[in-house]
């Protein structure tokens, strides 16, 4: 049985432009604790890492004297709650798809290739925004920031799903848009296809990748490259 090609995506600044909808739960919460807020090209710096990371290094960049006098780690932990509990309640609000994703992900269904989502955004979280903004179904499977013990970039987060959907790690690919994401990718030993302008403070230029787009409009032409060496590699042998 020749297994399928396999396609992961990250999903904040990969598949959905959702820095919008993070801003508003983050402000909701720096008001709440009485620290500064950002704006949505801020928060585009600070994901990636889940809700902890980008409330610890907000708050660690903007007021490390304050936040140092107090129970930090309990503090933390309140503020990730309270991020976790507005941001799963506003969701949806102004976080958009990125341009030409569900065509995309029309074309892979067709061409059969094993789709699954690899983030490090809460499991619930992630299938909850994917079941709202109408990609759900394409995925055979979720794994978010909790669903092992580790995350991305540890690459046993790509490897494990690749494994679970039936896929093959030298017929797998990725597609992500910050240092995280081709972090993890490159220690698995798959090419990374790269969003510019991603959720990251580097430039592309910075990041390990095999391609650089835009957007996912005209990317067939890249993965059906893969699709073809592929095809070559295992009829040969």
């Amino acid at each position: 049985m020749t297994q399928n090609y396999s396609i992961l995506f990250d999903l904040d600044g990969t598949l959905v432009d959702t820095a919008p909808d993070l801003m508003n739960a983050h402000n909701h919460v720096m008001k709440k604790y009485g620290y500064p807020t950002k704006s949505t090209e801020d928060i585009r710096n600070l994901v990636g890492q889940g809700a902890g990371a980008m409330i610890g290094r907000s708050i660690w960049g903007q007021a490390k004297k304050e936040f140092g006098k107090i129970d930090d780690q309990k503090i933390k932990d309140e503020m990730v709650k309270d991020f976790i509990n507005f941001y799963g309640k506003n969701i949806i609000k102004e976080s958009t798809l990125i341009n030409g994703v569900k065509k995309f992900l029309k074309w892979c269904k067709e061409k059969e290739i094993s789709m699954a989502v690899c983030t490090n955004k809460q499991e619930h979280l992630a299938i909850d925004l994917l079941k709202k903004i109408g990609i759900y179904d394409y995925f055979e499977y979720v794994a978010g920031s909790n669903t092992f013990d580790y995350c991305k970039p540890d690459p046993r987060h790509i490897t494990s799903i690749i494994e679970i959907i039936g896929g093959d790690v030298k017929r797998s690919l990725m597609f992500g848009d910050s240092e995280t994401d081709a972090n993890a990718a490159k220690a698995a030993s798959i090419p990374l296809i790269l969003l510019e302008n991603g959720y990251t403070e580097k430039n592309s230029s910075e990041i390990y990748h095999n391609h650089l787009i835009k957007d996912f409009i005209g990317v067939e032409k890249i993965v059906s490259t893969y699709l073809k060496d592929w095809f070559n590699f295992f009829s040969y042998y």
